[in-house]
């Protein structure tokens, strides 16, 4: 719809929901594409358009609703979106109302989306290294389980991010995982220089699994290495670029 490209799991079933690259946006020049992100210093305008076209392709005349994201384990309950000033600082949402899509915005990141099926519950995660390691997604598997959503019934999907092999870390990066647990060992290679490379996808994937939730599905889509699929962080750091943009994924319940 309105040449938006939307990813969605099959995990997550019934529920609204997608993840959206940069495809099918207004936006020009470094944040070409389907632009969300206020952060970046692209046209606000095109950015609120940007909004509007994603909403439309996954959930017409839904509101959306997004968070301060800071890198943190801090979840939040939505019942309506926040004002653009006045947005919690958070890294996760979850909810039971519906007809509002909780968006995650990412350049690199990994976004996960939760449904449970049964209790009619959804959650969705910002994923960034910090995060995922602070336990982001065990806090949002608790918050849905405080509005009566069971781990053993939620489904997870992780979306788009960037992959090991363009993920070249320092020494002192791979230290703070083995000091949180020897066998987080496994989530990294040497790489052609000799430095480590990260998986964060399979290191979130982990955690959701060691988490109790039963059905995980990763995407599998490396953001770094698709440059006209995907916004990235890095990417544009290592081109010299000024500005990167930042793309949406999102769940909701229907009404």
């Amino acid at each position: 719809m309105n040449g938006v490209e939307v990813t969605r799991a099959v995990s997550l079933g019934q529920f609204p929901h997608g993840f959206l690259g940069r495809r099918g946006g207004i936006s020009v020049g470094e944040c070409a594409g389907l632009n969300v992100g206020f952060g970046s210093n692209d046209d606000p305008e095109a950015i609120a358009g940007n909004r509007r076209l994603a909403v439309a392709a996954l959930l017409a005349d839904a509101q959306l609703a997004t968070v301060h994201q800071v890198h943190s384990a801090e979840v939040v309950v939505a019942d309506a979106p926040w004002p653009q000033d006045a947005r919690p600082r958070a890294d996760a949402m979850v909810t039971e109302t519906p007809n509002l899509l909780l968006g995650i915005l990412t350049a690199d990141c990994a976004p996960v989306l939760f449904a449970d099926h049964e209790a009619v519950v959804v959650g969705a995660a910002h994923a960034g290294w910090r995060g995922a390691l602070a336990g982001v997604t065990d806090a949002t598997i608790e918050a849905m389980e405080r509005m009566g959503a069971r781990r053993d019934h939620i489904h997870a999907a992780v979306g788009p991010c960037i992959a090991q092999p363009s993920y070249e870390v320092d020494d002192t990066f791979r230290a703070r995982f083995l000091d949180a647990d020897d066998d987080n060992s496994r989530f990294f290679v040497p790489g052609p220089a000799g430095k480590p490379h990260f998986d964060l996808e399979a290191y979130v994937v982990h955690r959701l699994i060691a988490a109790g939730i039963d059905e995980v599905e990763a995407l599998n889509l490396d953001t770094y290495a698709e440059p006209d699929r995907f916004f990235s962080f890095r990417r544009a750091t290592h081109r010299g670029e000024a500005d990167y943009g930042r793309q949406l994924s999102a769940i909701a319940i229907s009404g």
